[in-house]
């Protein structure tokens, strides 16, 4: 049995007659960039999302592009993020002109520690950007009551968290603006790339619809240099078929989680992620491997081929952290400067989950993974 990290497939055969339906409507109407489909789509990821606006746009770094620029961040401002996120976290800053800062993450949340967060504040910070890593959200509560101390923009991204929760509360709902990707690996994800900014202010959201569309707040009326970032019609009717379906998929994935965390409990070597809160949406099941499974150099990278090798296919997020890549050489961050970061980016694995894994396929990663780590207990039943 080959296991694959993600796919499609099953969905693609339940919602597919729904899909092509949607799509064809798109195909028909001749409107393929705005109109009815991308605006009732938007309308219905709002309310989904707790808030009364959300801008569609071309991905999820566009939505982060978006919603800096829409606030006023540029040029001289520096905005404090986590190196352990894929590099548009980043690159999203240095796009507006700002400066990235990065603090470290802890160990057991892969999350940005908030402990170390206020300590990286200067007089140039504009903004925090929390990023809801594999689907756990960030204690939200207290990021917006550091940045209401100091006076500061809280953007948060939602690339991998769509649906998840803190306390109670969508996340994309709790700072100025929230950031999502519709990428099709995603918890919603389109048939291509696409994205959404959401928020509550509407003249943050006025400011974003006119970036996204070559800061055109009437046609052949340009008062801002924006860009061409659109989330095109078929790709708003596929979201929309797709987004009833969402908080199903996330039980769907929260109960792999937790399958994985009963069957893998007490492996030696391996260190299981921390299931955090409620409102964890798990986007990936991540877990460290901490010590050697065999006398490869690299532990974790010996266990990812011995896996390959039987049939089940696994990913590193990620395997070099951004401030280690050398396109931000110049910020200075040398070897050990955010040591957690750095330690789990040698040990991250991430194990196939989607909704429609099945037990059949998931039971067969936990085999497999019982025959190459020596079980300190019984494989539960």
């Amino acid at each position: 049995m080959n296991v694959p990290p993600f796919s499609l497939g099953e969905q693609l055969l339940e919602l597919g007659e729904a899909l092509d339906q949607a799509v064809l409507e798109v195909l028909r109407s001749g409107q393929y960039i705005g109109g009815a489909a991308t605006a009732d789509f938007e309308a219905a990821f709002a309310a989904a999302c707790g808030v009364p606006h959300a801008v569609g746009c071309n991905s999820g770094t566009d939505a982060l592009v978006l919603a800096l620029r829409g606030l006023g961040i540029g040029p001289g401002d520096e905005v404090i993020t986590t190196s352990f996120s894929f590099f548009a976290t980043a690159e999203a800053i240095s796009a507006v002109g700002a400066t990235p800062v990065f603090v470290d993450v802890r160990e057991g949340s892969y999350l940005i520690d908030l402990d170390q967060l206020e300590a990286a504040i200067t007089p140039a910070t504009r903004a925090l950007l929390p990023v809801h890593l594999f689907g756990r959200p960030v204690d939200m509560e207290r990021v917006c009551a550091i940045a209401e101390r100091h006076g500061l923009r809280v953007i948060e991204d939602c690339a991998q968290a769509t649906g998840a929760r803190w306390a109670g509360r969508p996340v994309g709902s709790w700072g100025d603006a929230g950031c999502f990707s519709f990428f099709p690996t995603k918890n919603l994800g389109g048939a291509g790339d696409g994205g959404a900014v959401t928020c509550r202010d509407p003249e943050l959201a006025r400011r974003v619809r006119e970036l996204a569309v070559h800061g055109m707040p009437r046609r052949y009326l340009h008062t801002s240099l924006g860009y061409n970032s659109r989330l095109d019609a078929i790709q708003a009717a596929v979201l929309a078929v797709k987004l009833p379906h969402l908080p199903r998929w996330l039980e769907c994935r929260r109960d792999l989680a937790l399958r994985y965390s009963q069957q893998l409990a007490g492996l030696p070597g391996l260190q299981l992620p921390d299931p955090g809160p409620e409102g964890h949406s798990w986007n990936q099941y991540v877990l460290r491997v901490t010590s050697a499974v065999g006398a490869a150099h690299s532990p974790r990278d010996q266990l990812k081929q011995q896996l390959q090798d039987a049939g089940v296919n696994t990913i590193i997020y990620y395997p070099i952290p951004i401030h280690r890549q050398p396109a931000y050489a110049d910020l200075g961050y040398g070897p050990g400067s955010l040591p957690v970061t750095e330690r789990l980016c040698g040990e991250v694995l991430s194990l196939p989950i989607f909704p429609e894994l099945g037990e059949a396929r998931q039971q067969r990663v936990i085999e497999v993974l019982h025959s190459l780590v020596p079980a300190a207990q019984p494989l539960a039943a």
